[in-house]
């Protein structure tokens, strides 16, 4: 009886699929654990407040990303204006700047005898204008620090969606009878329902997952409640069971994103699509509003906290001179490269382990493993503390020195965190790839690894390029897995800021927090060949 050689192939795609599945599967499994002291008093005094914030901050968030989101992606994609081609590209710099960093130019620019009184002391003389100022900060404050800071999901996809509508439908509708307004209502918003539910799902979750801003802002809601019970008090358990309560609305919000995605047939390319359509050219007061909208969009989201930061680092040079860039650039791009080798190798692995077993359990076990993405990062953080505490009591070496307060361990977690990017990314590419070429290649006697090596990775360079550029983002202005698992003494320019900023000392965090956003501007024009492109 001839014994079956194991597919080295399945068995790897398994366990990279396992790896990043098992901290998901502690967050589930923790529900199960003996309630704590601590929780008990939490569940009868602070719950429901801490629930009830996250809500309301949820709420706020999404009403003002779809007014910014789509308002500007149906302006610069149904209108002629000058600066429309600046815009296209110019909205999605609001990435680059995170919503804890937005939060501290907010505070900076409004606090007493901050910058805006400084402008008005200026132009008006000397005065008592603290009283006027008003004051943004609390619940307010971070709804609106991360709403300018994300609506960048909801311009993006919606955007591309009114790329691909249609012009004989609308035209339709207009020779119908239908008002701009109607059409608008009727027509143009309902076809791109698919992708504004995407958008605005990606920034719940973010939204829900949000530590630095409401932390700065001293708004209780369940992120900030997880990290204070393993920060403060010292209570695995129930970080562990506050990350379930937190996980369940993250999973309702993934499960709308997947359905949403599955109807994208909505916005599909079709003949005499977008790209022959004839924009209207606006004059008047529709093109004052039109760009008056745009610039004051571009403005708020991207140029006001970068020129704060700057007033702060100009006003405040020594701040800067005490500032190790060198180390802190180091530390920030090798936190990226690793993280960027380890998610790209393994992406590939488990995907080509995917292709040529044609397993459903294995695809299956790979799509769990993408949903790390949708679990915020302080989550994933006290999950994987959890996690490696209980392997360390079956291991015999130093087991939890190795993951914990380790580079390692930081690597690994942003792998957990940040795989969908990459795993998603090589999918993608790979669906482009037909089994045709593989079966080619088998006759003409390449083997498994001569066909993914010789022909797979060429192909698929660009999609790497893609991927690296977009986990080179996330890893930049990642804050709560790096604030609670990096190495002692080792700082990144965000872990920096937020020291700073939690310190009360805004002047000291501008200086990394500039640096931070113009590094990742760098990244985000790059990408924005990738996401803006109209071919």
């Amino acid at each position: 009886m001839k014994i079956k050689q194991p597919n080295l192939w399945y068995i790897s795609s398994f366990f990279i699929s396992l790896l990043v599945a098992l901290p998901i599967l502690t967050v589930f499994l923790s529900f199960f654990e003996t309630t704590t002291d601590y929780f008990f008093l939490l569940k009868n005094t602070f719950l429901l407040q801490y629930i009830s914030n996250s809500i309301l901050l949820l709420f706020g968030v999404l009403l003002l990303s779809f007014l910014f989101g789509v308002g500007a992606a149906y302006c610069v994609s149904f209108y002629d204006f000058p600066g429309v081609n600046f815009f296209k590209w110019a909205l999605i710099l609001s990435f680059a700047v995170p919503a804890y960093i937005y939060a501290y130019a907010l505070t900076a620019f409004f606090e007493n005898y901050g910058t805006a009184f400084s402008i008005l002391t200026y132009l008006f003389g000397p005065n008592e204008y603290n009283s006027i100022i008003p004051k943004v900060d609390g619940l307010f404050g971070s709804i609106v620090s991360i709403s300018f800071s994300l609506f960048g999901y909801v311009y993006v996809l919606t955007r591309a969606s009114f790329y691909y509508q249609s012009q004989n439908l609308i035209d339709v509708g207009r020779n119908l009878g239908l008002s701009p307004k109607k059409t608008l209502l009727k027509i143009i918003l309902p076809s791109a329902r698919p992708a504004i539910v995407v958008g605005l799902s990606l920034v719940a979750m973010e939204t829900l997952s949000d530590f630095g801003t409401v932390s700065f802002f001293s708004v209780s809601t369940l992120t900030t409640a997880i990290y204070n019970a393993w920060i403060a008090f010292d209570d695995l358990a129930s970080a562990n069971q506050l990350s379930f309560i937190l996980l369940l609305f993250i999973l309702f919000l993934f499960f709308i994103e997947n359905f949403s995605r599955k109807r994208a047939k909505y916005h599909t390319p079709s003949k005499g699509g977008f790209d022959t359509r004839i924009k209207i050219k606006l004059s008047g007061y529709k093109l004052f509003y039109t760009v008056s909208f745009c610039g004051l969009l571009f403005f708020c989201s991207f140029l006001f906290p970068v020129l704060q930061m700057l007033y702060w680092v100009l006003k405040f040079p020594k701040y800067l001179q005490d500032l190790n860039i060198l180390n802190l650039v180091f530390n920030t791009l090798l936190l990226v490269v690793l993280s960027c080798i380890l998610m790209i190798i393994f992406s590939f692995v488990a995907n080509y382990g995917c292709r040529i077993t044609k397993s459903k359990f294995l695809e299956t076990l790979t799509t769990f493993s993408v949903s790390g993405y949708a679990i915020p990062g302080v989550i994933l953080a006290v999950a994987f503390i959890t996690l490696v505490s209980y392997l360390d009591n079956f291991i015999f070496f130093n087991f939890k020195t190795m993951f914990i307060g380790s580079i390692f361990g930081l690597v690994v977690v942003y792998f957990v965190r940040f795989f969908a990017l990459s795993a998603n990314g090589i999918k993608s590419g790979y669906l482009k790839i037909n089994r045709s070429i593989d079966e080619s290649a088998y006759l003409l006697g390449y083997s498994k690894f001569k066909t993914f090596s010789k022909i797979h990775i060429p192909y698929l360079k660009n999609s790497v390029l893609l991927i690296s550029i977009l986990i080179a983002i996330e890893i930049i202005k990642e804050l709560p897995i790096t604030l609670i698992l990096r190495p002692f003494n080792f700082e990144t320019f965000a872990t920096t800021a937020y020291i700073y900023a939690s310190q009360d000392l805004l002047e000291a965090a501008a200086a990394p927090s500039l640096f931070l956003i113009l590094i990742a501007s760098v990244f985000i024009l790059l990408v924005s060949r990738y996401i803006l492109s109209d071919k």
